[in-house]
Order: structure tokens, then sequence, then C-alpha cells
């Protein structure tokens, strides 16, 4: 399969003539991410900004002992792969080791917090990208404002 290597900046995904379909692309090497061990800034080292996309996906380091707090996600389902180092994901059922390899579903409405280990953790998350904001008329927030018919509004 030809893949364009052209990163994460540029003209897109479209290969600039009219009508042509989008086309695969390399966006990152993440073994050269991960070459960087330590030596890599903690929090995003990559993440997808292709235009028109449909997916948010990030490579993100925690360093040695680094956290990504107790959270729940309401609405997406979120993959993690780990590509380097170990972590421990907590979530209400416990903690479950993940070492480099392990692809975890997290499954929207799920609790959980991240905590990397001794050498620090470099994972993938991908999900559905979430809608951008949108300007509405003032009577939209009245509509979510109001209570329901026949309920208790909870």
């Amino acid at each position: 399969m030809a893949v364009e290597d052209s990163g994460s900046h540029g003209r897109g995904a479209h290969s600039g003539r009219a009508g042509d379909s989008p086309l695969p692309r390399l966006l990152c090497d993440t073994a050269e991410l991960v070459s960087l061990g330590s030596d890599a800034p903690a929090g995003a080292l990559w993440k997808l900004a292709e235009p028109g996309r449909q997916l948010d996906a990030n490579v993100v380091r925690l360093p040695a002992g680094g956290r990504v707090d107790t959270h729940t996600e309401p609405d997406l389902d979120v993959l993690l792969l780990v590509l380097a180092g170990e972590a421990r994901l907590d979530t209400a059922d416990g903690g479950h080791a993940l070492r480099a390899g392990a692809l975890t579903w997290l499954p929207h409405g799920s609790t959980r917090a991240v905590v990397a280990g001794p050498d620090g953790v470099t994972y993938l998350t991908a999900h559905r990208r979430r809608p951008g904001m949108r300007i509405q008329p003032p009577e939209a927030a009245d509509r979510l404002r109001r209570p329901l018919e026949g309920g208790d509004g909870a």
C-alpha cells in the first residue's frame, strides 16, 4: 500500500487534484518517539491534527510515577495502546498492569486513572473526534434547562 509521508502538517489527506479520494498517509514514527525514552518531555508527544478527520489520537508520555488522575469519560470509547514502559490502569474493579503491547478498551462511562511505572510509560490513545462547539440560538439553551414533563429532571 502506497503511503504519503508528509507528517501531520501540510495540505491534508487529499492529493490536491479535483475529484480525487483522500489518500492514506504515514503520520509519525512511534518507534522514533519511544526511542527518546526518559529524555522525552511529559505530555503529548504527537497528536492527530489532519483537517476533516473523524478521529482524535495522541501519543502521550508520562514520566516515572506520573499519572492521569481518576476521571470518567461520559461520551467516548477510547483505545489505549502501550508503546513502551509500564503503567497501572486503575478502574472500578482494581488495578491492571499494562506493559508494551497491551491494547486496552476504555468504554464510555468507565472511571479510570493511569499511573506510570518506574521507567515511565508512552502510550497511544484513539477515539472518535468530539464535535466542535457550535453557536446556537438562545432558545436552544432554554430547552436544555427545562425539566422533562412527568420526570424529576435528574
